[in-house]
């Protein structure tokens, strides 16, 4: 994220953006919650719900969480889907990559 005079520093800490801190601070700024819905045929499907998609790239992310899991899943109304019931898996995965969970 850098600051609109492209100075290099990020524009919410001020730091050197190779830092990275930006993208960490806007991660811990997001609070996901996690939930299972029962889908057609009764078959369990994760919700991961609450992160903005201007701060955080939602797609990547579910390629992330989907390749941990092995399981398939999509992005959808800004909220990441994966099949299968995995409330207990996936706020660990998410907190390992900076995201608060509720």
């Amino acid at each position: 994220m850098a600051d609109d005079n492209d100075d290099g520093l990020g524009s919410v800490s001020g730091l050197p953006d190779e830092l990275g801190i930006d993208d960490d601070l806007a991660r811990a700024d997001q609070r996901a919650t996690v939930r299972v819905e029962s889908r057609r045929y009764g078959k369990p499907m994760t919700l991961v719900e609450g992160l903005d998609p201007k701060a955080v790239d939602l797609t990547e992310l579910a390629s992330q969480l989907k390749r941990a899991l092995a399981v398939g899943g999509t992005v959808e109304d800004d909220r990441i889907e994966l099949q299968g019931e995995h409330a207990k898996r996936v706020p660990d995965l998410l907190r390992e990559r900076g995201f608060e969970v509720a």
